[in-house]
């Protein structure tokens, strides 16, 4: 169907694909097989006429991320805003993402503009990774 549609993949990865964190090599190692994946999956795009993308998002403010904000500040006696604040300044960035940052990109990857970008991971991280890749 996608095929005949000349459809559009985009899958939406994880950060840690790119940038492995030692605190959390699961999500890491599973977010890198996922980008392998979708990078395979390209080849067989090129020949059914899908475009096949990977977005990388670094941290970005969800209601999961809000959760993990919370418990963080309880754990460590500090508020929300000093954990966001820290959070931002780890990972080298000037704030953390929203999710109209990833939409709007996604909503490119999908339009006429991006027909002819296939295999590419691109990140939503405000710079936070560092590699070239």
């Amino acid at each position: 169907m996608l095929s005949a549609a000349q459809g559009k993949v985009v899958n939406i990865d994880g950060g840690m694909a790119r940038t492995p964190n030692p605190a959390n090599l699961i999500g890491s190692s599973v977010n890198a097989a996922m980008a392998s994946f979708s990078k395979g999956l390209s080849s067989h795009g090129i020949r059914d006429g899908v475009n096949v993308n990977t977005i990388h998002p670094g941290r970005t403010e969800t209601d999961r991320n809000a959760d993990l904000v919370k418990q963080q500040a309880a754990a460590e006696s500090k508020t929300v805003e000093q954990i966001a604040a820290e959070t931002a300044k780890k990972a080298g960035v000037r704030r953390l993402g929203q999710p109209e940052d990833v939409a709007a990109l996604a909503v490119f990857l999908v339009s006429p503009a991006a027909s002819h970008i296939q295999g590419a991971a691109i990140s939503v991280d405000g710079g936070g990774t560092k590699g070239l890749f």
